[in-house]
């Protein structure tokens, strides 16, 4: 009984892939860097016709896509690993809350940083890096935000790990970076750090998300 995961190393597979590891569930990757180029994305296309990742396709043959709703679902498959607030319990609010508010304010403009081009066109060259300083300034102000509306514990929602926390650990060394992402949300910066260190996930983040030397914490 093994999932698959379609992803790559420091992609927003990574949320998904820790997730499993935490559930203890058997799961392989089919590596798909998918902003490399064509043959990349063909390889994912067989699973999902938009060619992007994480994809994952559980052992009964049922295909997942959207990282979000990937986290949300693993962690009501498997209640055991409590990676998320049971459904009419008192934070379940605002962990749906968030994990709608990050594909939809954050992830989202990296389709548009990936590739300029698909919105620019030829004028790309011209307006290519205001484009790409815009939207770092735009994720760094939603970051901002969460980090104004949410009151962390050990964790973003309290003292228990969630799907969230693994989110926004992943999404937080993205563009603009920690350096950054610590100067405008201080407290999830503490959250992310504890999540870096996490015992149970200690050796994933080495094998499948290492920081790099000049990269910020």
């Amino acid at each position: 009984m093994t999932y698959i995961v379609h992803g790559a190393s420091g992609s927003g597979s990574m949320p998904v892939e820790a997730a499993l590891t935490l559930i203890g569930a058997d799961y392989r990757v089919v590596e798909a860097v998918t902003w490399e180029g064509e043959t990349e994305r063909d390889k994912v296309a067989g699973v999902n016709p938009m060619r992007q990742i994480p994809v994952l396709t559980a052992p009964e043959g049922e295909v997942m896509t959207e990282s979000a709703a990937i986290l949300m679902w693993l962690a009501e498959r498997h209640p055991e690993a409590g990676l998320a607030p049971l459904p009419g319990g008192p934070r379940r609010g605002q962990f749906l809350r968030w994990m709608s508010f990050i594909p939809a304010s954050i992830y989202s403009m990296y389709w548009v940083r990936d590739e300029p081009e698909r919105l620019l066109g030829q004028h790309v060259d011209v307006a290519g890096d205001t484009l790409l300083e815009r939207t770092a300034d735009r994720i760094a102000h939603c970051w901002g935000v969460m980090e104004s509306q949410t009151d962390p514990g050990r964790f973003i929602l309290g003292d228990d790990l969630t799907v969230l926390d693994l989110y926004v650990t992943v999404a937080s060394r993205w563009t603009p970076r920690r350096k950054r992402f610590a100067e405008v949300a201080p407290r999830l910066h503490e959250v992310v750090r504890r999540v870096d260190e996490w015992p149970a996930l200690k050796d994933f983040w080495a094998e499948r998300f290492p920081f790099e030397e000049d990269e910020p914490r």
